[in-house]
């Protein structure tokens, strides 16, 4: 599809807006160091909570979403167990809480009020967080850089601008250098041009208005997406209703319902082959069994905190502890419902419509990732198509200079005023931060335009991320006697050994960490992280005392601090007392849980207008929210 002259006007409108955000921000995110990198810590919650959900909602997730809808139904909502996505419960019900009381401005910041300044292994420690933050940015800069231009070339094929940017013709480089011909040939020239101005259009928002631009910006983004979720599932629901087909009959027995056995039992051998094809490859057979792991892995993510990105930065940018936990708690609210009424919508038309999408294809059949693309350029009014692909590019925008505000706040912080420059002034400060945030997105970029497959930095980052950081950050809150030499051994064992398979995999020498498969080894790499996190806590001294007590004062968490609370209590403050909300806090977290899963069905039982369903799953939602009133919200100032 080529996109018409109404939807070029509203994307364009889009990228003016955006431009002029950063522009009218500027000189708000100028008055000091705090202001521009976390909007002067005077945000509201629920505009922070906006904010986060919008960097959520991209593009390639979106397509995933909509492929997994298709093929699994009802089914699918367990699966973003994988990454896990009830690691927001976590943090809405005590971990938001607990880290926003450092009072730090990053994650690396933080490790100082955990660890002291001066203990062994602390600089060890804080620079393996920064290198490891900044790599992850850098990756999902480059990852969000491909995955954008790719996305808008199906719209925009270059026959379409050619006469406005003649350059862009492959066939002009026939007389280049053989390496130079290789490269393009690898790389689609367009779709990297696509992604360079984009990015060049986030890139200046983001580095010139700072957080209170990019707040405003993912505001504005995220009510261009809620109108077109509604749009698009009120379309599909008007689609199946003309179809007069009833919608179960297309799919496999037990795909509208959420409920599963042993096994996924869902079989698509004589419906679709290449869905059956596709539901082996992905290895959910044993449904059950994977379930349990990615609740397993998941629950030992989630106790470890956020990841150093963006998510962290705006936990840090509230403006207290309580009203931390409450963004945190705001974003499944406001993101689950919105963006699963648009991927069932687009779902259902992909069913509805499936022999008349023009679906790529891979080595395996295909392409169910591509019904989303497929689906907007066809069968959504001229006008809607731009609109979406304004709140898409917008995802992009958001999850992208959100990640540049992160990389830029360890650069500034952890690295420029920690060792280069601590005495600097404002001025210099906000200066740096132009340079740092524009290094950031030349090495993205660059990364993008230079390597073949992006896919094999962005596993490699995830599966050091999810796998390599959970043990270290899981200890540093729960275990009074783990310190910083600890913390440092432990990550570095943790995102060596679980870099490897997805390394091997990705670079084809194995097939064997493929899928799920990696699931069933999350146990030896935590094995792993474990001894060395044991080891090298106890090779070296225990923290500072001062430290310790200064912290358990500050961020008051339960677990193992029995030996620092008496000393507190034989000192200081005799009538001290532990925390003793583990239990109201798990009850809190498995509440939220299924209310994430309640959620997510919502809108699923809606748009299919299964009404005793819907009625049910509200009104459990009901009691789920009545209940976390009294046990959570009620108690935000307890420990």
């Amino acid at each position: 599809m080529t996109l018409t002259a109404i939807d070029l006007t509203i994307i364009a409108l889009y990228f003016i807006m955006m431009i002029i955000i950063g522009i009218v921000m500027k000189n708000r995110a100028k008055r000091s160091k705090d202001s521009y990198l976390m909007g002067g810590k005077k945000l509201p919650w629920y505009m922070l909570g906006l904010s986060d959900a919008s960097d959520m909602f991209d593009i390639s997730g979106t397509m995933l979403l909509v492929s997994m809808a298709f093929l699994y139904g009802f089914k699918s909502v367990w699966i973003p167990w994988m990454w896990p996505v009830f690691n927001q419960v976590f943090l809405m019900v005590f971990l938001s809480k607990w880290l926003r009381r450092s009072n730090a401005t990053t994650g690396a910041e933080w490790l100082g009020t955990r660890f002291g300044l001066t203990d062994k292994g602390v600089r060890q420690s804080h620079a393996i967080v920064v290198v490891f933050a900044l790599m992850l940015c850098i990756g999902y800069m480059a990852y969000a850089f491909v995955g954008v231009g790719e996305f808008l070339e199906i719209f925009i094929p270059y026959e379409t601008i050619k006469e406005v940017v003649p350059f862009l013709d492959q066939h002009l480089i026939a007389g280049a250098p053989d390496y130079a011909t290789e490269l393009y040939e690898a790389k689609n020239i367009t779709a990297q041009f696509y992604g360079v101005s984009i990015c060049l259009v986030a890139t200046f928002y983001s580095i010139v208005g700072g957080m209170h631009g990019i707040v405003l910006a993912d505001f504005i983004k995220y009510m261009i997406m809620i109108v077109c979720s509604i749009f698009v599932g009120t379309i599909a629901m008007i689609h199946l209703a003309d179809s007069g087909i009833v919608f179960t009959d297309k799919m496999p027995i037990g795909w509208d319902s959420p409920l599963f056995g042993a096994e996924l039992g869902l079989d698509w051998q004589n419906i679709l082959a290449d869905a059956q094809v596709k539901l082996e490859k992905d290895g959910y057979k044993l449904f059950s069994a994977v379930v349990g792991m990615m609740f397993f892995s998941g629950v030992l993510k989630s106790l470890a905190g956020p990841a150093p990105n963006y998510d962290c930065q705006k936990i840090l940018s509230t403006k207290s502890p309580e009203e931390a936990s409450k963004m945190s708690g705001f974003i499944s609210i406001i993101l689950l419902p919105i963006r699963y009424f648009m991927t069932m919508g687009l779902c259902i038309l992909g069913v509805l419509y499936f022999k008349d999408l023009a679906l790529s294809q891979t080595a395996d059949g295909v392409n169910f990732e591509s019904i989303m693309p497929a689906v907007i350029s066809k069968y959504l009014p001229v006008g809607l198509v731009g609109l979406v692909l304004a709140g898409f590019l917008g995802a992009f925008m958001s999850n992208f200079s959100g990640t540049l505000n992160a990389g830029q706040a360890y650069i500034v912080n952890d690295i420029y005023l920690k060792y280069i420059k601590p005495e600097a002034e404002r001025k210099q400060v906000i200066t740096m931060s132009y340079l740092s945030g524009t290094v950031m997105v030349v090495l993205g970029v660059g990364l993008g335009l230079l390597i073949r497959d992006v896919n094999m930095i962005f596993n490699i980052i995830t599966a050091g991320l999810y796998g390599g950081f959970v043990c270290a950050n899981v200890l540093k809150w729960y275990w009074w006697r783990f310190n910083a030499n600890g913390y440092f051994w432990g990550m570095f064992a943790g995102i060596i050994a679980s870099a490897i398979p997805p390394a091997l995999s990705v670079s084809g020498i194995t097939t064997y960490f493929d899928g799920t498969r990696m699931l069933y080894y999350f146990p030896v790499f935590i094995v792993i992280q474990l001894i060395a996190c044991i080891i090298g806590s106890y090779a070296a001294p225990p923290t500072n005392e001062e430290t310790l007590k200064e912290f358990y004062k500050t961020v008051r968490p339960w677990g193992f601090w029995k030996p620092v609370r008496m000393k507190i209590q034989a000192s200081e403050d005799p009538g001290i007392q532990k925390n003793r909300n583990f239990g109201i806090n798990m009850a809190n977290v498995a509440m939220g849980i299924a209310g994430q899963i309640l959620l997510t069905l919502l809108p699923m039982y809606f748009i299919l207008s299964k009404w005793t369903g819907f009625g049910i799953v509200l009104a459990l939602l009901a009691v789920i929210f009545i209940t976390m009133k009294s046990t959570w919200w009620n108690r935000l100032k307890d420990f």
